[in-house]
């Protein structure tokens, strides 16, 4: 028996951030058993970096070429994972809580009969059969000791905050296992299927960058996120939005940050004309230092801030602009 990790890769080829996240916790669940760890991966074979499987202790790599399911197929990927639990004989099934992992997992609950324990951030096999885990619950606002009774554990694992396992040095591996797998899809797997995805380009994405510059309501519109796009990439970062900034379709909704977008974890995290709603602080909770700028001084996330600078944007943006253009 083995423990299966849902593995995506990023834009450069390499295992995403969140996937190693996940491989890590799979880690050591597969380590409290025969040790056998393998990561499911939907992509060519030829160009899966195996060294880094190999080095998150990876021993077994089965790759679904986009010959036999091209894209992203939610409910397909789901029966292809369903069917490899069984045939594995698969004690666990671990995926990132990203949007594709978090709706990947869910179809895979609802095929297998299994319930699905989302956002956790560390999960140990009992005794007696169950899972102890702990996770987090409304917008990471609380951590919750949980106890899950599964043929198959189907866990997904919180993308923004490392499981202990990550902080500890994989074992040396030699390189997994390569196995082609060629899945036997039915009409109704291909039902929903991606038509499209967004362009990736190769710089920080709005997980991962060590600065990010937040525009809500108070930039005013589209036009408004001009003089924060110049910022962000004088901070070497990325442009997050509130969600009423994605409800008014001034920016898409890739760059939402909050619960029901992207959480984020950078160093900095620089507020422009955000209020600081309960649900886009659980998104930006974790950044290490807040600064908010904002006309209300009343406004909540003025409370949450490190620093929190009272004034209008159209002065003080620009100001900071030239500031550091002025710096070289």
């Amino acid at each position: 028996m083995s423990v299966l990790c849902l593995t995506e890769l990023d834009a450069t080829g390499s295992v995403a951030s969140t996937s190693l996240r996940a491989l890590a916790l799979a880690r050591g669940l597969a380590a409290a058993g025969t040790g056998q760890l393998a990561a499911v991966v939907f992509g060519p074979a030829d160009q899966l970096p195996l060294d880094e499987l190999g080095g998150a202790a990876v021993t077994d790599v089965y790759a679904v070429p986009p010959e036999h399911l091209a894209g992203y197929a939610p409910r397909a990927w789901a029966s292809v994972l369903a069917g490899m639990i069984a045939q594995a004989g698969a004690t666990a099934l671990v995926a990132a809580a990203t949007d594709r992992g978090s709706e990947v997992m869910a179809y895979v609950g609802a095929i297998t009969g299994q319930p699905v324990a989302a956002n956790c951030l560390s999960a140990e096999s009992a005794a007696d059969g169950t899972y102890r885990l702990v996770r987090q619950r409304w917008g990471g606002l609380l951590l919750e000791d949980a106890v899950l009774e599964a043929t198959a554990a189907l866990l997904t694992v919180v993308p923004d905050t490392p499981p202990e396992e990550e902080n500890e040095a994989a074992p040396d591996t030699t390189e997994p296992a390569l196995h082609l797998h060629r899945p036997e899809l039915t009409e109704a797997d291909l039902v929903v299927r991606a038509a499209e995805t967004a362009d990736q380009g190769g710089g920080a994405s709005l997980a991962t960058a060590r600065v990010v510059v937040g525009g809500g309501r108070g930039v005013g519109g589209p036009d408004g996120f001009a003089p924060l796009e110049e910022l962000a990439s004088l901070l070497g970062g990325v442009v997050g939005v509130s969600r009423v900034v994605t409800s008014q379709g001034w920016r898409p909704h890739s760059q939402q940050v909050g619960q029901t977008g992207t959480k984020i974890t950078p160093e900095l995290y620089l507020a422009c004309g955000i209020s600081g709603a309960i649900q886009h602080m659980a998104g930006c909770g974790s950044a290490k230092h807040i600064v908010a700028v904002n006309t209300d001084p009343a406004a909540p996330i003025m409370s949450r801030a490190d620093y929190a600078v009272i004034g209008d944007l159209a002065e003080v943006i620009p100001a900071l602009v030239a500031a550091l253009k002025d710096r070289g």
